[in-house]
């Protein structure tokens, strides 16, 4: 394996980076799957098996349980996670959900999944973009803390979920993903905010553990936490919180994207020098702002699109890169944004950059940036010889249906 590593470091152009002695094993190989997929894009917990992707995956990442004004985890769709019947040929085993069953929805699929690879477990993600709202309010006492731990662990740990019989949704998860987004700064806009989020971020990581491990002292803890580093020092009292987590993700995508004026990486491997941008991104970068804080490599875990930020109206000429664009190009689900299944059939020139760990798709008016299996390898090879954690993917539903990203991180992170 050492020489194969030599190899492609070399061959994609991370020939700085030292290989170790005894190159590390188990790695983390996480992947979202979102509770919407069931709807339009018609991705299901079967299709993470169906496509091969299950195998290859450590940890599924369930997005997203909310956390509500009154300081508690709920569900912000019980008929996608417990009460939806899902028929046969939607179902990990061939079986249909059946009038009057314990449990229904992606929770019982995924309980499927785990009895099919037992090697696999599922994590409760908590807030994301969109739900996170009032975490400060429910983190701000002691006493909100415990109250909000235990609400978390009893619904989705114990799996008394409303409506069921008490434990109908228990063994399902084997832990809880925070997704604060973010801890005193700005996320999606009306989100509360104050400046002693960073501290009592750290003192629910604290609780949500304790909890935890009076549940059952198997259970992981881990969070996704920010690329840029005016947020991490906002956010996060990195050393402490990493003493709670088994491991955290960091943000590797979302570094530019189709709301600002002017293209760019979505998430770019190093820092590109020709970057006209005051502040440049970069995942290597980020990797390096946690490290100083004292997070510990092997608790890192990196995160991969497997989607694309577009701009249209780009202009100027050349392969389209730091250019001016009109707006987010159209996209099928939501402009600016397109799934990687979807870019590998679009028209235009590819352009690729080593040197940054990126790829980019230019057809003279729109521009793309997303990650294709040889980035992907790229920066499997970098997490293997940095001695990091491992990948995770935002989000399982936007691969292909041969699990073509899922793969090629498989290749290298086993």
């Amino acid at each position: 394996m050492k020489k194969i590593l030599i190899a492609l470091s070399l061959l994609l152009g991370l020939s700085a980076i030292s290989v170790p002695a005894e190159a590390s094993h188990g790695f983390k190989r996480v992947a979202y799957f979102v509770q919407w997929g069931v709807y339009g894009r018609n991705f299901h917990v079967k299709d993470m098996d169906a496509s091969g992707a299950a195998a290859k995956l450590t940890h599924v990442n369930y997005a997203f349980g909310f956390v509500n004004a009154e300081g508690a985890c709920y569900s912000a769709d019980p008929w996608a996670d417990w009460q939806r019947p899902v028929p046969a040929e939607q179902s990990v085993d061939g079986a249909a959900d059946e009038p009057g069953q314990a449990l229904n929805g992606n929770l019982n699929q995924l309980r499927k999944l785990k009895a099919k690879h037992p090697h696999l477990k599922a994590l409760i993600s908590l807030g994301g973009w969109t739900g996170s709202k009032y975490f400060s309010d429910a983190v701000l006492t002691p006493e909100s803390r415990a109250k909000l731990a235990q609400s978390c662990v009893d619904l989705w740990m114990r799996g008394n979920l409303p409506g069921l019989e008490p434990g109908a949704g228990a063994g399902v998860f084997d832990g809880i993903d925070l997704d604060w987004e973010w801890p005193g700064s700005s996320g999606k806009e009306g989100n509360i905010i104050r400046p002693e989020d960073k501290r009592n971020f750290t003192l629910f990581v604290k609780e949500l553990r304790s909890q935890l491990r009076a549940f059952s002292a198997s259970s992981q803890l881990t969070a996704f936490l920010p690329a840029a580093a005016a947020k991490i020092d906002a956010g996060f009292e990195v050393r402490r919180v990493f003493e709670q987590l088994d491991f955290a993700t960091l943000q590797g995508y979302d570094l530019r994207g189709s709301w600002e004026t002017q293209t760019g990486h979505n998430g770019n491997l190093f820092t590109d020098r020709r970057d006209p941008n005051p502040v440049r991104y970069s995942v290597d970068q980020t990797v390096r702002d946690y490290l100083r804080r004292g997070a510990p490599a092997r608790k890192l875990v990196i995160g991969v699109p497997a989607y694309g930020q577009g701009w249209t109206g780009v202009t100027g000429g050349g392969d389209g890169l730091y250019k001016p664009a009109t707006g987010p190009a159209p996209g099928k689900w939501a402009a600016g944004s397109e799934d990687y299944k979807d870019l590998v059939a679009k028209p235009g020139k590819r352009y690729r950059d080593l040197r940054t760990g990126a790829v980019w798709l230019y057809d003279g008016n729109e521009f793309w940036s997303y990650d294709d299996p040889k980035v992907l390898l790229q920066k499997a090879a970098y997490i293997r010889l940095k001695g990091l954690g491992g990948s995770m993917m935002w989000s399982i539903d936007q691969d292909d249906s041969r699990a073509s990203l899922t793969s090629a991180l498989y290749t290298v992170l086993r």
